[in-house]
């Protein structure tokens, strides 16, 4: 079990080292409606229990049974207080983004690599305005000049945007010898891009691998209104703050957006073998139905601690493809005030 705060963010990840008992008791905590809504409700405030109770209409009992079960599990804490009378228990929570980290089915663990890839290292890029690209801590160039997608410093990017056009990267291709790829999955944190934002802008986000594109995903909206997890607080809020995230996944059979269908290009369309690199382009086309462009968020900014992650699983030539022994990262719950990942 790890636990961080970034950006005043506080973050726990349950992982491989995370104690089982320990875990149980988050999830336990975590598999009930009501203890939902009061880590929602503590998300910006302390509160008494009855408070708490009051606020969410919930018995007075049940609520200090809620609190305690949340406490036993880490994710709640409480003080005594002097009240009116004598002394009352209020509470605060502990975090505000639970990731839940699943292993791998013992045996398929050595058959699977994964690469993340911050967003300022891109090795090619073609930028067409409204453009920026800013570190954890300031602008990096200048506004809407594509030539800043070029300063030394963009290895530090923390948000790159534009409106139409692209950026590449380069993952490695470690797949042993008499190996071959099965899965190949992307993710990113990625919206629109409007000035300043909108929450009703699509835009049509394109992948391509190794020049094939895979497909198209329509972002709703350039997310703002309200602080980003990890965006710093420099940023003002009349700017984009976070994305979505989102996972390309493409197999022997076809290629998916968050398990929806978005072309019938597979695997072995992408010819990953006999090349030291794997291409991965992200961007908007210029005759797209919808020509919104794009926000690309990196690990300290937006929702989600994540750079660009690359997975590939590949099987050996004699074998089965293992595909179905290996879970994907695909699921994502969102809660007001705090994220619960399954990654």
């Amino acid at each position: 079990m790890q636990s961080f705060g970034s950006q005043n963010r506080r973050i726990i990840i349950l992982d491989d080292d995370t104690p089982p008992v320990v875990a149980e008791k988050v999830l336990k905590a975590l598999d009930n409606s009501n203890r939902v809504r009061i880590l929602r409700f503590l998300s910006n405030r302390v509160s008494s229990i009855s408070e708490i109770a009051g606020a969410l209409d919930i018995p007075l009992s049940s609520t200090a049974l809620h609190i305690d079960i949340l406490e036993e599990a880490g994710l709640v804490r409480t003080e005594f207080e002097p009240a009116s009378r004598g002394l009352q228990k209020v509470c605060s929570r502990m975090y505000d983004q639970i990731v839940l980290d699943l292993p791998l089915l013992e045996g398929a663990r050595e058959r699977v690599t994964e690469f993340s890839m911050p967003i300022g290292a891109y090795v090619d890029c073609q930028i067409q305005p409204t453009c920026g690209i800013i570190s954890d801590s300031g602008f990096i160039g200048m506004l809407d000049d594509p030539s800043s997608f070029y300063e030394p410093e963009h290895f530090n990017a923390q948000l790159l945007w534009f409106h139409q056009g692209y950026v590449e990267y380069r993952f490695p291709t470690r797949i042993p010898k008499n190996h071959v790829p099965s899965t190949v999955r992307l993710s990113m944190e990625v919206c629109s891009e409007a000035p300043l934002y909108n929450m009703n802008w699509p835009s049509d986000i394109t992948v391509w691998i190794n020049g094939v594109e895979l497909g198209s995903w329509t972002s709703p909206s350039d997310f703002g209104g309200e602080p980003g997890r990890l965006t710093p607080e420099w940023w003002t809020p009349r700017n984009t703050q976070y994305g979505l995230l989102k996972f390309w996944h493409v197999d022997d059979t076809e290629s998916r957006v968050d398990g929806i269908t978005v072309s019938r290009v597979t695997i072995g369309d992408l010819k990953l073998n006999g090349s030291p690199f794997i291409s991965v382009r992200i961007g908007v086309k210029p005759d797209a139905a919808n020509v919104g462009g794009l926000n690309l968020f990196g690990s300290r900014f937006g929702n989600y601690p994540q750079d660009l992650v690359l997975g590939i699983s590949y099987h050996p030539t004699n074998q089965p493809v293992p595909g179905k022994e290996i879970a994907d990262r695909e699921n994502v719950v969102t809660l007001p005030g705090g994220n619960f990942t399954k990654k």
